[in-house]
């Protein structure tokens, strides 16, 4: 995959998380909390809920610098490695990781994710 593919993917799977966090607030809160400015916090009781939250906010500390760098791969023209298509891979399948609770998995893919980052930058850097 390109860096603009995985770039766009990102793009999609951060909607995904934000649906999947979405669905579950709604299945434990229901609409009125999802219609209101959220004034006041909530606690969730539900595992689902919990996860989907937590793996949206871990998603987008690790967007940023994904963006950052892929960004700067495109602009400097030093595209053609595979430390994008690893970083996307290893995010799609943090998400349903997450959520299903299975320990040690989760971290793997994170670090596989964070492994195709360190590769991008190294690009970036002319290796």
């Amino acid at each position: 995959m390109t860096e603009l593919t995985c770039l766009e993917l990102s793009i999609l799977l951060w909607l995904a998380h934000v649906l999947v966090q979405a669905i579950t607030a709604r299945g434990e809160f229901g609409d009125d909390y999802l219609f209101t400015p959220r004034d006041k916090d909530v606690t969730a009781k539900g595992l689902a809920v919990g996860r989907a939250t937590r793996a949206l906010h871990n998603y987008i500390e690790n967007l940023v610098p994904f963006v950052a760098v892929d960004l700067a791969l495109i602009v400097t023209q030093h595209t053609g490695g595979i430390g994008a298509t690893i970083w996307i891979i290893a995010r799609i399948a943090y998400l349903p990781i997450y959520i299903i609770g299975t320990k040690y998995v989760r971290t793997a893919c994170w670090f596989v994710s964070i492994i195709g980052l360190m590769m991008m930058l190294a690009r970036l850097a002319g290796y």
